[in-house]
């Protein structure tokens, strides 16, 4: 019987021998392009749900034998999306594509052995001695692990002593990393470098802008940092980066498509041997747990890392002094975004490049309210609006790509946090608006004079505690039944129309408007 069994797994064998299994552990050069979750629009980014995508290249060097042999690429992306794979510079071509979907964990590896014979090591509980015995498993993973064993059935981990399970093999189908593979038939022996190109899921960009106004209060720096978030598993190191600013047309379900690799997780139970002061359900409550320490308190938990690329500091940022900075390329009618060097861009992590730095670039202060006509009282603080036009002769003229915007105010050569701003797409030649939030020292309030069946008249009055003057925009949404007269005259603005006034320092305006029937 010794000698049969001996025998059969290298007949089972045999048929497998005929075709090569070549492995290829890991890529000599990669490049990573990044394009940014669509449906997120101007919003931040979420570490723990990224929706954007990239598309990878991976440069590998393969030995391949003569003849029929299958070749796994392993420590692709989590993510990937393999019906994407472009796998180029085989001689023998490819014939077949399988995304290798399970992951070895000890769930999948305890699953993987059901029925197999096993090593169990345990500890005697009389004699705290280890010794080591067959067994063979007899459930799978779902909650309790039923070992068979020559003193009978059991459950493992149930003795509250340690035990483990020592394998003999892998089983057929397991990876230890997210692997692709592809089936190809060399006609001769040679080593190749090959390319294999695929889209995953799991990615996302961001710009991160900081403006700091200078101390006049008509100038400010502007500043922007490439911010690029990995949650894969897969770690690039000194990839070549790249990012794609715009709105590709995206059909597809990639996060359906791009399913991570199935890793099960093993949680054991056993019954209960300890007192009722271990299980509430017992009726005796746990003593509270202590309070975590300071570290782990705060909001960063050590799940992800986040790597910052150096930056000289200087007075000017107009003189470049930034080490790294992607550099801007057009891509058809979207924007491309290149590191000019490698970086690293690590699993389940975020790397920062420096994008843009403009010095001195001159904005216009707004104090705006959006109205709204039909309320017949209101009142309440203005919101405060930095407005830039972004052309080369007013200091700026780049692409600018959505982001979050740090506002600080320079003063006594100390940079104060003033508020904070969201900037979407803004194309050259195009109006910049940041809104810093709302100012208590320029007010409005609102009033309704008379309404009759031929018009509505509002009186707005608008007061300044600034030691300066004020320039107001009232925005004032536009009705096809109804004619807005005021004075100052109205300026058409999209669907509204603009109301501009400047109030003088410590004074105030009314503004009367009127709403006629068409």
């Amino acid at each position: 019987m010794r000698a049969a069994l001996a025998i059969l797994p290298v007949i089972l064998s045999a048929p497998a021998l005929a075709q090569s299994v070549v492995v290829s552990s890991a890529p000599v050069s990669t490049s990573v392009t990044v394009y940014r979750d669509m449906g997120r629009g101007d919003g931040a980014m979420n570490p723990g749900w990224l929706n954007g995508y990239a598309l990878i290249s991976e440069k590998r060097r393969i030995s391949l034998p003569a003849g029929e042999s299958v070749v796994r690429f392993e420590g692709v992306a989590d993510g990937m999306i393999a019906v994407s794979a472009v796998v180029s510079g085989l001689p023998g071509g490819v014939s077949e594509k399988n995304r290798d979907a399970r992951l070895l964990t000890p769930a999948s590896l305890l699953d993987g052995s059901l029925g197999n014979r096993v090593h169990i090591r345990r500890t005697n509980p009389a004699t705290g001695k280890v010794s080591e015995g067959d067994a063979i498993i007899r459930s799978g993973s779902g909650g309790a692990v039923v070992l068979q064993t020559q003193e009978g059935v059991e459950a493992l981990r149930c003795s509250g002593l340690p035990e483990a399970l020592v394998y003999d093999a892998v089983p057929e189908g397991l990876s230890a990393k997210p692997t692709f593979s592809v089936h190809t038939n060399s006609p001769s022996a040679t080593t190749a470098e090959v390319t294999l190109t695929y889209l995953a899921t799991g990615f996302d960009w961001s710009a991160a802008y900081v403006a700091t106004v200078a101390e006049d209060g008509k100038t400010l720096d502007l500043s922007a940092w490439l911010t690029v978030a990995n949650g894969n598993g897969a770690d690039y190191r000194g990839t070549q980066l790249l990012a794609v600013a715009g709105k590709p047309n995206q059909t597809s379900d990639f996060r359906a498509l791009g399913a991570k690799p199935e890793a099960l997780s093993l949680a054991l139970q056993c019954w209960p041997m300890d007192g009722t002061s271990t299980y509430p359900a017992w009726g005796v409550q746990p003593s509270p747990a202590p309070a975590p320490p300071p570290m782990a308190a705060g909001m960063y938990d050590g799940s992800e890392e986040v790597i910052v690329t150096a930056m000289k500091r200087s007075e000017s940022l107009q003189a470049s002094p930034v080490a790294v900075t992607a550099q801007q390329e057009d891509l058809g009618d979207l924007k491309l975004y290149r590191v000019p060097v490698p970086v690293d861009v690590v699993p389940n992590g975020q790397k920062q490049v420096a994008l843009i730095g403009k010095a001195n670039v001159p904005f216009e202060r707004l104090y705006t309210r959006t109205m709204n006509p039909w309320d017949s009282e209101d009142e309440g603080p203005l919101e405060v609006t930095l407005r830039m036009q972004n052309k080369v002769k007013e200091g700026l003229g780049v692409p600018l790509p959505a982001g979050g915007v740090v506002i600080t105010q320079r003063q006594n050569d100390e940079d104060m946090l003033v508020g904070e701003s969201r900037l979407d797409d803004k194309a050259v030649a195009e109006r910049v608006e940041l809104d810093v939030g709302e100012s208590e020292q320029v007010r409005f309030e609102q009033k309704t004079l008379s309404v009759d069946e031929s018009a509505r008249r509002v009186r707005i009055t608008l007061t300044n505690a600034l030691p300066s003057q004020a320039k107001v925009e009232l925005r004032v949404p536009r009705f096809s039944n109804y004619r807005l007269n005021a004075s100052p005259k109205p300026v058409p603005d999209g669907a509204d129309s603009i109301v501009s006034v400047v109030i003088p320092a410590n004074g105030s305006k009314k503004i009367d408007l009127t709403f006629s029937a068409r």
